[in-house]
């Protein structure tokens, strides 16, 4: 019998807790989460250490579930990343979601291969007067990364927030900005 086993039937007649499992099984869930995910798009957010604890998360709270043997654990883990990665998959779709928009990555952003002209450089200065008025904490965060070539880490550092933090309002500040400067672009042409 495996040590996961084991454990499983502890937890069963609550001689042990779920936390007693994770260790156990954590490398071989994530062989499989990497496995799942390999057919994913490129850009896909959710990743493998992300569905990892997302199926321990669902495997282990809620409705006592009885595991037989480490078998039907991992079967059981298989089906749950599946679940989990179809949801993300439908919710990325609706359209309150984006599921209507192109992920556009930061490189592609560029108007021109080029040195940006006049027009450009217009539309972006006024993009950023309008993204300071209404995030200025965001907008700081821009200036950073952009103009004093912080790294995330760096830059969130400076501004006294965490790394999680200053990558969610990266990747909102660059989506904001691009819609903004598409749009004067647009309006100039």
């Amino acid at each position: 019998m495996s040590n996961v086993t084991v454990i499983l039937k502890a937890i069963d007649c609550g001689r042990a807790s779920t936390e007693a499992l994770l260790p156990l099984v954590y490398d071989e869930l994530r062989r499989l989460a990497a496995a799942q995910m390999k057919d994913e798009s490129p850009g896909h957010t959710l990743q493998a250490t992300a569905l990892v604890h997302e199926v321990f998360l669902r495997l282990t709270s809620g409705s006592e579930c009885t595991w037989e043997n480490r078998r039907h654990f991992f079967g059981a883990a298989a089906e749950a990343m599946r679940r989990i990665l179809v949801e993300q998959a439908r919710r990325k779709a609706r359209a309150k979601h984006g599921g209507d928009m192109k992920r556009v990555e930061l490189a592609e952003i560029a108007v021109s291969q080029d040195a940006p002209g006049a027009e450009e450089i217009r539309a972006l200065d006024s993009a950023l007067a309008e993204f300071e008025r209404a995030e200025p904490e965001k907008c700081e965060l821009v200036k950073l990364r952009y103009f004093a070539g912080l790294r995330e880490s760096e830059a969130a550092q400076a501004l006294g927030i965490s790394r999680a933090t200053a990558s969610r309002w990266w990747a909102y500040s660059k989506a904001w900005l691009f819609e903004r400067v598409r749009g004067e672009l647009d309006r100039g042409n």
